[in-house]
């Protein structure tokens, strides 16, 4: 994975992502855990430059 530098710009709805997130959660944690952290940075950043119009977070996950 280190070798491929492509992104890849998904869009989903907090719910779609809820569920990658609840998904990646029964693998094992050494194998995602950087993944996890990059999406849910990503994805806080962007529901926090549209907190005037949806309050949703991915935050909760990081409490689990």
């Amino acid at each position: 994975m280190e070798n491929n530098k492509k992104e890849l710009i998904l869009k989903v709805t907090v719910e779609e992502g809820n569920m990658i997130f609840k998904g990646l959660g029964k693998l094992p944690f050494e194998e995602v855990y950087e993944l996890i952290g990059k999406l849910n940075e990503q994805a806080n950043h962007q529901l926090a430059d549209n907190s005037n119009i949806n309050n949703s977070s991915f935050d909760h996950l990081n409490n689990n």
